[in-house]
């Protein structure tokens, strides 16, 4: 099951919902998400937010409304956008699949994941919800996030969005940061969004 499917079961048979694949595929018929595009979408989840208590369209307005916090819809944050929507409406993304366990670069097998007085960082684009959502809820639990990958980072947790492209992909810096840490005998473990949120209780 998709994650983001998966965290907002509940609700995808909401009217709501069924109207938001409709426009998602409406938008993602050209390969593209445009500002235009993401300010409509935007302007959709708000009005329809107050009617609903859906979390696909929270979630999604999270999302939206973090990109286009500056005004500005920048490339990464356009090919993000248009992943995320493939996934809402269905169609085949020509970004490619989502990546196997086996095609990143993450522990074999992946750790128990303690949070208590642990340091996370996150890349690439979450099923969950936004960045923000992610480190609440390892704040929550006892643990801490820090903003680069450094010697002290316990954990970098791969958005479900990762594709097999990732080291082509700006966030790939971040990964091939702490994959040389992690071989240089650094204690620091590369998991899956799936593998952390169902080590927090949320899946």
């Amino acid at each position: 099951m998709d994650m983001f499917v998966q965290f907002n079961r509940k609700s995808i048979d909401d009217r709501q919902v069924d109207t938001l694949i409709g426009l998602s595929k409406g938008v993602v018929a050209d390969g593209q998400v445009n500002q235009s595009e993401a300010e409509f979408l935007k302007n959709w989840l708000v009005q329809n937010r107050q009617a609903t208590e859906s979390p696909i369209i929270t979630n999604l307005l999270n999302k939206v409304g973090a990109m286009l916090e500056d005004g500005v819809l920048d490339d990464e944050e356009s090919a993000e956008l248009l992943k995320v929507l493939y996934k809402v409406s269905g169609e085949p993304s020509e970004f490619g699949e989502l990546a196997h366990t086996a095609t990143l670069p993450v522990n074999d097998p992946m750790p128990q994941v303690e949070f208590e007085g642990s340091t996370f960082v996150f890349t690439g684009t979450c099923a969950f919800g936004t960045r923000k959502d992610c480190q609440k809820v390892v704040e929550n639990l006892g643990g801490f996030n820090i903003a680069n990958v450094t010697k002290k980072l316990n954990y970098l947790v791969l958005g479900s969005y990762v594709t097999d492209s990732w080291a082509h992909e700006t966030f790939g810096r971040k990964i091939e940061k702490a994959i040389d840490y992690r071989d240089s005998g650094i204690p620091l473990a590369i998991i899956t969004e799936e593998h952390w949120a169902k080590s927090g209780g949320l899946a």
